[in-house]
This record gives structure tokens, C-alpha cells and sequence, in this order.
């Protein structure tokens, strides 16, 4: 079943200029799917209409359906078909509110929880983050908390909704590499215990093939190369994705000297 549809996407912004066009992919129910390119490719803005959140100015033609509604046209009715974990936990978190309200709003609205009942929900979605200090995290405020832990409060926010599709933005870009390992250890493990479909937005094809099966690489708005992770990775087609892939590969390569 096709959980995600877009077809033919294309987003303009005020002044008539084309940041994203004619993209077009589909995610289905347990399905991994990447979008990869650098910053500006228009990945992220492909994310943001798919989810009806496009900032003001900006303007998507084309069909984006989400469990067969028109996101374009009638951009709401998300709920618990689709969240989104952002890149910037302390951004995309309340800072007035605490981590545990923050999780407990998903699961009153939509598992109608309430009480002892709601307590236990937060604590076991916390639990399910491997937050395991989770009095004092549902207590504290985004700030008081680190990147890595931050990262998980808004990871399990997302999953309190129960979505069918988890949309991933940038999800580990911020935060140092072991705890970008282990973010990514949980996303593959949260989504093949829950049976959740997974769109992984990034600019980096080595995180990305952590935890998807399929890519589409985009290039100043437009895709330009499909298929396998590891197909694109051993046998990248496009000039663009063989650079992405090289860059990489020197990369590891520079790190794998540096280590003593």
C-alpha cells in the first residue's frame, strides 16, 4: 500500500523562481526511502509541502498525496499517518514547555490518555528512545537537556503519534558522531520493531545507507538519479552522485588514516 505519493512537485517561491521541480517518488508501508543532496538541492522544501508546512511565499503545484489526501490543495489530516523529526531539536522543541508535556500532547490527542494512564505513556516512550533517566527527563526543559537526548525527546514525540510514516530531516546533523551513531542505531530499530515506513532526508549517502533501501539524489531541485542505496553507492550513475560518492569515500578514507 502507498502510504506517500508525489508526482510532478514542483515549488516556487515569491519572485516566480523554481527551487524544486518535477519530483516525483512514492514511499510505501514499511518502506525506506532516502532523499539525498547538498544543502539547497531541495529536499528539505520537498519535505515541508509534503507535510502542507511550506513557509509563506512560497507556492507547490503539482499532487502530493498522503493516505489519499491532497496535501496541496487541503494541506491537513497528518495526524497519525506522518510525523516529522527535525534537524534542530532545540529549535523544533517547545522551550517553554517540559519534555514530558511535550509527549504527552500527541498521546492525549490521539490515544486520548489522561492521568496515571498518560504518566505511564510518557515514561514508556521515553523507555522506547532508551532515555532511561526518565523522571528527570520528562522534569526538564529542552535546554537543560544535551543534543543526543534532545534528539530522542523529539524522536519519541514523533512516535506518540503512532505515525505510519516517521519523516526524518536531518535527523543526526547536529549532534557529534557517536551520538549521530546512535541515533541512527534507534531510528533502524524503532521502525523495524513499530513496522514504520522511513523517509531519511540528509546530504550524507554513508548515514543515509544505515538506514534505507532505496535513494533519490536531487540536484538544484530535481532528481537525478533512483534506486538501491547500495546499487547508487557501488555503481552511482550521475556525475552529481559519483562526487557525492567519491567525497565520501576520501572522507573515510582521511578518518581511517587519522586513527591511531
Amino acid at each position: 500500500m502507498t502510504l506517500l505519493t508525489v508526482d510532478g512537485l514542483t515549488i516556487r517561491d515569491a519572485s516566480g523562481k523554481t527551487l524544486v521541480e518535477d519530483v516525483s517518488f512514492a514511499v510505501g508501508a514499511g518502506d525506506r526511502v532516502a532523499l539525498i543532496g547538498e544543502s539547497g538541492s531541495g529536499k528539505s522544501l520537498t519535505s515541508l509541502a509534503m507535510m502542507g508546512l511550506l513557509p509563506p511565499g512560497l507556492t507547490a503545484s503539482g499532487q502530493i498525496r498522503l493516505d489519499g489526501a491532497d496535501m496541496i490543495t487541503a494541506p491537513q489530516g497528518r495526524g497519525q499517518v506522518a510525523a516529522v523529526v527535525f534537524q534542530e531539536p532545540l529549535t523544533a522543541l517547545d522551550p517553554l514547555m517540559t519534555a514530558g508535556r511535550q509527549i504527552a500532547a500527541p498521546l492525549r490527542r490521539f490515544q486520548g490518555l489522561r492521568g496515571a494512564a498518560l504518566r505511564s505513556a510518557v515514561h514508556d516512550n521515553l523507555a522506547a528512545v532508551r532515555l532511561t533517566d526518565s523522571d528527570r527527563i520528562a522534569r526538564s526543559y529542552p535546554h537543560q537537556l544535551s543534543g543526543g537526548q534532545r534528539q530522542r525527546v523529539a524522536i519519541a514525540m514523533a512516535l506518540a503519534c503512532k505515525p505510519r510514516l516517521l519523516i526524518a530531516d536531518e535527523p543526526t546533523t547536529a549532534l557529534d558522531v557517536t551520538v549521530q551513531s546512535e541515533i541512527l542505531d534507534l531510528l533502524d530499530r524503532v521502525v523495524t520493531e513499530q513496522g514504520t515506513a522511513l523517509l531519511f532526508i540528509t546530504h550524507d549517502l554513508p548515514v543515509a545507507a544505515r538506514v534505507v533501501h532505496d535513494t533519490h539524489v536531487l540536484r538544484d531541485g530535481r532528481i537525478v538519479e533512483s534506486g538501491p542505496i547500495a546499487r547508487v553507492i557501488a555503481e552511482p550513475s550521475h556525475p552529481y552522485t559519483r562526487t557525492l560518492v567519491d567525497s565520501a569515500r576520501r572522507f573515510d578514507t582521511a578518518l581511517q588514516r587519522r586513527r591511531p
